[in-house]
């Protein structure tokens, strides 16, 4: 594994830590399916959320979420349809599925984390 792999491997296990302090149950960590791979499936309460994990070390490339395209959004959707899919029990007593966004900005010490609850929907 490489050191940029690593690092985001790093920034997933700070959101992972984040979501389960926050009260989220962790359903799914980087869940392969087919060629894709969805970073975290976590639920709180009646909330479903598939999460994607972005980290930055500098500005040089925007902020962590800005890396969250439109290619990237609609991939995300369709392996969240395929996950739900294989498996129908997760939506039991769920009202609201979304998609949501956590960025990891390590440009500053500590480094701060922005969870951006419903960041995109299924048709964006």
């Amino acid at each position: 594994m490489n050191a940029r792999q690593q690092y985001g491997r790093a920034a997933e296990e700070v959101a992972a830590r984040y979501l389960t302090q926050s009260g989220w149950r962790l359903l799914g960590r980087n869940v392969r399916i087919g060629r894709g791979e969805l970073d975290i499936v976590a639920r709180r309460g009646r909330v479903l959320a598939f999460v994607e994990v972005k980290a930055r070390r500098t500005h040089t490339c925007g902020a962590p979420e800005d890396a969250v395209s439109s290619l990237k959004r609609r991939q995300i959707a369709r392996l969240a349809e395929l996950w739900l899919a294989a498996r129908p029990w997760a939506l039991k007593g769920v009202d609201d599925v979304r998609f949501d966004v956590i960025a990891v900005d390590s440009t500053v010490f500590p480094s701060t984390i922005r969870h951006l609850a419903a960041a995109f929907t299924s048709d964006q």
